[in-house]
């Protein structure tokens, strides 16, 4: 089975001035703004397609370190999971930081940190942005 997910944006005015808005058609949250001064200065109030990335990644690492923890007899009680992109202007979106702490009876930090760079490696997300630098912090609670 194929699934698209999809998000929608308005952009009104030039790159440097305009603005914009970011939905996505799973949720009836309403939209985000968006703008250049946000992406390329940070905000904590307006979102950056970086954070997105950021979303995406934490969200999909965290399925996959689940996953390859029960397929090896240990599954997770919890997984907290961040992810850090990183953008310079003129360059481009130049890395992106796992930093994930988990609690798992039963298991290593060596054999945690094992799974964890194999979930790493194996989350499409990270297979998506193959392009760019992944770092990854692991710890178990």
């Amino acid at each position: 089975m194929t699934v698209t997910s999809e998000a929608a944006t308005t952009w009104t005015g030039s790159l440097m001035e305009g603005s914009g808005t970011v939905a996505f058609s799973s949720s009836n949250l309403g939209t985000f703004p968006i703008d250049w001064k946000s992406r390329s200065e940070g905000s904590d109030t307006t979102t950056t397609p970086e954070e997105l990335i950021a979303a995406a990644h934490a969200s999909c690492f965290s399925m996959a370190l689940s996953h390859a923890l029960a397929e090896n007899g240990t599954p997770p009680e919890r997984v907290n999971t961040s992810a850090s992109v990183t953008f310079k202007p003129g360059v481009g979106i130049t890395g992106s930081h796992l930093n994930v702490n988990a609690s798992v009876p039963g298991l290593t930090p060596e054999k945690f940190q094992e799974i964890a760079d194999g979930a790493k490696t194996g989350c499409p997300v990270s297979q998506a942005l193959a392009g760019i630098e992944i770092t990854l912090e692991a710890s178990l609670a």
